[in-house]
C-alpha cells in the first residue's frame, strides 16, 4: 500500500482497549494519517487452551469482542482498521520458551518476550511491508527520547501505569520506529478523553493475565501443556516431609497459596526447588527473612538499551510495579552481577530491570540468587 498523502502515516496497534483507542485520537490530533492494526496472537482451539479459563466465554469470543470494539472506535474516528494474525510466531517465539522455563522450575515473563519478538518485531515488519508507514505506535505507558541517532527508553508520567519493565528488551532499531502517545498522560486522563470523544470502550476494564492470552487459573492453564508430577513438600528448616505437590512447574518463590498443607498451623512459603529430585522446599513465616531474602544475583542475556553507563549505582525492580530498589552492578564475563538492598522472593527466570533516574537502562534474566 503506497502512501499518497502528505501527512506522515503511522500504523497503530489497536487492541480494542481504551489506551490504544485514545492513541488513535491523539495521533490524529498530531497530524498523522492513522491506520489501525489489530493483532491476534493466540487461538484457544489451535493451541489446546482448554482448562483454566476464568470466564465461561472462550477466548475466541473475547477476541471477536475486542476486534468489534476496535472497529467501532475506528469507525467513530474515521480511520481504517485491519487485522493480522501472528499465532504461529507467538507460539514459537514466546510460548515455547515460556513452557521450557516452567519445566525447568523457573518463572519467566512472557510479556517481555511478546514485546521483543511480536509487538515490536513482527508487527513492525508487517506494518512496514503492507502499509509503507513512517512509524508504528503502541498504547504503552512509556516515553522515548532521541539524542542524535541514539534512543533512550524513559518512564511514563503515570508511574503507577509505567510499562518500561515490559519493554526492557527493546533495542535501538526497534525504538527508532516507535511512538508512545500516552507517555505523558495519566490513565484517568485517558479515560476522560475517551469519554469526551464518545468512544464505546471508554469504561472498559484493563486486560489482565498473560499477554494476548488473558486471565487464566494459572495451574489449570499450564496443565494444558505440562503434566502433573507429584513430589514431596519439605520444610527446609527441619528437612521433614510435610505434604505433597503436583508439579514444581506450578509454583514460584514466595508463593503460599495452593500448597494444600492440611493439618499445618503455620503459613508456609515456597523458598527453593530441587528439580532433579522433584522436591519443593518451603519455610514458615518466621523463617522468610532467612530463606527468601537475597542481596545478590547473577543476570544473563542482559539488554543494555543505550550502552553500559559509567555510573554503577542503579535502581532496579524484579516485578512490574515493584517499588524501586537501590543497588549496584558490575560486569563479570558475559553476565551482570547485581548487589542490592535485602529483597524477598527474587526468583530464577524472572526479569530484573535497571533504572537511573527516569531512564530505563535495560533488563535481563535472573540466573541465580545469593
Amino acid at each position: 500500500m503506497k502512501n499518497n498523502f502528505s501527512k506522515p502515516r503511522i500504523v497503530l496497534g489497536m487492541s480494542g482497549g481504551v489506551d490504544s483507542s485514545v492513541c488513535a485520537y491523539l495521533l490524529q490530533q498530531q497530524g498523522y494519517e492513522v491506520i489501525g492494526l489489530f493483532m491476534q496472537n493466540w487461538d484457544s482451539y489451535l493451541n489446546n487452551d482448554i482448562r483454566g479459563h476464568v470466564q465461561n466465554d472462550d477466548k475466541q469470543c473475547n477476541v471477536q469482542k475486542d476486534f468489534s470494539d476496535a472497529q467501532a472506535v475506528a469507525k467513530k474516528l474515521g480511520i481504517k482498521i485491519y487485522r493480522a494474525e501472528f499465532i504461529d510466531k507467538y507460539w514459537k517465539k514466546v510460548f515455547q520458551y515460556t513452557l521450557k522455563e516452567y519445566r525447568a522450575g523457573r518463572t519467566p515473563n512472557p510479556d517481555v518476550l511478546c514485546n521483543k519478538y511480536i509487538k515490536f518485531d513482527e508487527f513492525i515488519t508487517y506494518a512496514k511491508k503492507h502499509f509503507n508507514c513512517d512509524k508504528i505506535a503502541m498504547g504503552h505507558y512509556a516515553n522515548i527520547k532521541q539524542v542524535g541517532k541514539r534512543y533512550s527508553l524513559i518512564t511514563s508520567k503515570d508511574q503507577d501505569k509505567d510499562q518500561t519493565y515490559f519493554l526492557c528488551w527493546l533495542n535501538q532499531n526497534q525504538l527508532s520506529h516507535v511512538v508512545f502517545p500516552l507517555g505523558n498522560i495519566s490513565k484517568d486522563a485517558v479515560r476522560q478523553i475517551a469519554k469526551e470523544q464518545g468512544l464505546v470502550n471508554w469504561s472498559k476494564k484493563d486486560s489482565t493475565g498473560i499477554c494476548f492470552i488473558g486471565e487464566r487459573k494459572f495451574k489449570d492453564f499450564l496443565n494444558n501443556y505440562l503434566p502433573y508430577e507429584n513430589g514431596d513438600i519439605v520444610n527446609i528448616s527441619t528437612n521433614k516431609i510435610i505434604g505433597k505437590h503436583d508439579g514444581i512447574a506450578f509454583f514460584t518463590y514466595g508463593q503460599n497459596k495452593g500448597l494444600n498443607l492440611s493439618g499445618q498451623t503455620k503459613k508456609y512459603f515456597v523458598c527453593n526447588k530441587d528439580i532433579k529430585k522433584n522436591i519443593l522446599f518451603v519455610c514458615d513465616e518466621s523463617h522468610k527473612q532467612k530463606y527468601l531474602t537475597s542481596i545478590n544475583c547473577k543476570v544473563i542475556q542482559f539488554n543494555w538499551i543505550n550502552g553500559i553507563p559509567k555510573n554503577k549505582k542503579i535502581n532496579l525492580r524484579f516485578r512490574h510495579r515493584q517499588k524501586l530498589i537501590k543497588g549496584m552492578f558490575k560486569i563479570v564475563k558475559n553476565a551482570v552481577v547485581l548487589s542490592y538492598q535485602p529483597t524477598l522472593s527474587v526468583t530464577p527466570g524472572q526479569f530484573v530491570v535497571l533504572y537511573q533516574k527516569s531512564i530505563c537502562l535495560g533488563g535481563g534474566i535472573v540466573q541465580s540468587i545469593k
